[in-house]
């Protein structure tokens, strides 16, 4: 069969050519998308009086017919077809004879992917969004099961102020609240209908552009007919919202990666979510964790790609921009499969209570408490500060911890000691002097947690409320 556009040349295309030109291959993805924004295309032909209703309803059922060939995987997509569009609408003309090949009336492909585009990322964002839910909810309920456990609290590193572990997981839920209040808010951005812009500047056709957008549940068009076809800014901040979490998700890793560790021991996860060693039988590796941090870098990848293909482009369509596609379909996968894995992993996760203590028991991390009891009895904190640090010295030269110092051994530093020390280095104590609102004290990780809660629980409303709708 000729090319559907080939009325022009005088040659067949080479072969090379159309391997290389060829995006069946990836953008078969969008096959549900296309025949979706086709049947509301030729809805509206009929509507505005441009096809004769017969035909439409032909076409109409020509389209469900491919539609569900594809679903049954009995469609042969082809790359002398060369894209999404031109293979379903071989496939059209097929099952319905010449008629098919009016569907593409007032259209042309450069609206159409992109409304293809526009179609399956506003889905992907609203399971992401989902997902990201899954994995706060899973966040928060070992949250709530780790108030009273106390770990070292790090900088550089290097322990620094205990703090509770609880706090330090509820801060990885503020991340991902933001994540998904990002692709929330990118939504509205995707659900613009490009469909109507031709293949530049319109069409000659009466069509009925908001009609087609009202059919598709798209909340409006785009104004400019050149912007239409050649916009992919949705696509490029879909891939860098998509960087951050992988950035999140990376840091969190490599977290797991270090606490799993003999070293640390502060959490096990549990055996559904690491792998072994095929010569050391005693290993149990973090892998999917690893593996989330090692992917973060191909999501990178495809934001900058992306960003390339675009930074020279004039308007309005090139060729280039059917290099958007690959990237942003490696993006879906990746993350949705690292947020599938996340959630159950986290939820399954054992903590190590004991060992988390034992290493706030065996540190430094309660030294600043000292400078703030000097400081109300009065001392400048800069003094207070040497005081202490001259305190730490002598303790590691001794071989002790804070607890382990006598008072009169506390007194050789200042006179300003008295027995009450000792309750403020208690871990408890330190912990819950941090009594501010954001601070890692008991009350104020438990009203953290309830904001938390209730931030997701209306949250979830709005993807409740779409997922209803697509």
């Amino acid at each position: 069969m000729s090319k559907l556009w080939g009325g022009r040349f005088t040659k067949g295309t080479n072969k090379l050519v159309e391997e290389y030109t060829a995006s069946i291959g990836f953008d078969k993805a969008l096959a549900e998308e296309d025949v979706q924004g086709s049947l509301a295309h030729v809805t509206m032909l009929g509507k505005c009086g441009i096809l004769p209703q017969e035909d439409v309803e032909t076409i109409k059922q020509g389209l469900q017919k491919v539609l569900e060939k594809v679903r049954a995987g009995e469609v042969e997509f082809s790359v002398s077809d060369e894209d999404i569009h031109m293979n379903i609408e071989k496939h059209l003309i097929q099952e319905i004879g010449p008629v098919g090949g009016k569907l593409h009336t007032g259209r042309s492909r450069n609206d159409q992917v992109a409304t293809d585009m526009h179609l399956y990322l506003r889905n992907r964002v609203v399971e992401l969004t989902d997902l990201l839910h899954g994995l706060q909810e899973a966040l928060i309920t070992q949250a709530k099961d780790n108030v009273e456990t106390i770990l070292p609290g790090y900088t550089h590193l290097q322990r620094a102020q205990p703090i509770l572990f609880a706090h330090h997981l509820l801060a990885y839920v503020s991340m991902f609240r933001r994540d998904a209040e990002r692709l929330t808010d990118s939504y509205k951005r995707i659900n613009v209908l490009p469909l109507g812009a031709g293949a530049l500047a319109g069409t000659t056709f009466p069509i009925d552009r908001h009609f087609v957008a009202e059919q598709l549940g798209f909340d409006g068009v785009y104004e400019n007919s050149l912007d239409a076809v050649s916009d992919r800014d949705f696509i490029v901040e879909f891939l860098a919202n998509a960087s951050l979490i992988m950035t999140h998700l990376s840091r969190l890793s490599e977290e797991l990666v270090l606490w799993s560790s003999t070293e640390f021991s502060f959490v096990e996860l549990d055996d559904a979510f690491c792998t072994g060693s095929s010569i050391m039988p005693q290993k149990k590796n973090p892998d999917v964790p690893e593996l989330v941090r090692g992917k973060t870098g191909r999501v990178y990848g495809n934001l900058i790609g992306l960003l390339t293909v675009l930074k020279s482009l004039p308007l309005a369509y090139n060729k280039d921009m059917q290099e958007d596609k690959e990237g942003m379909f490696d993006t879906v996968a990746t993350l949705t499969g690292a947020l599938q894995l996340f959630a159950p992993m986290i939820a399954t996760m054992k903590v190590n209570k004991g060992r988390m203590r034992e290493a706030v028991n065996t540190d430094f991390s309660n030294a600043t408490d000292i400078a703030d009891f000097l400081v109300g009895k009065g001392l400048p904190f800069r003094q207070a500060h040497e005081v202490i640090g001259k305190t730490v010295l002598y303790c590691i030269n001794e071989g002790k911890f804070l607890l382990d110092l006598t008072l009169d051994e506390f007194k050789q530093f200042s006179p300003l000691f008295d027995e009450n020390i000792y309750a403020v280095l208690q871990p408890e104590a330190v912990v819950n002097a941090r009594n501010v609102y954001g601070g890692t004290a008991t009350v104020q990780v438990q009203a953290a947690i309830g904001r938390a809660e209730d931030s997701l629980l209306e949250a979830k409303k709005w993807v409740t409320e779409l997922a209803a709708k697509l």
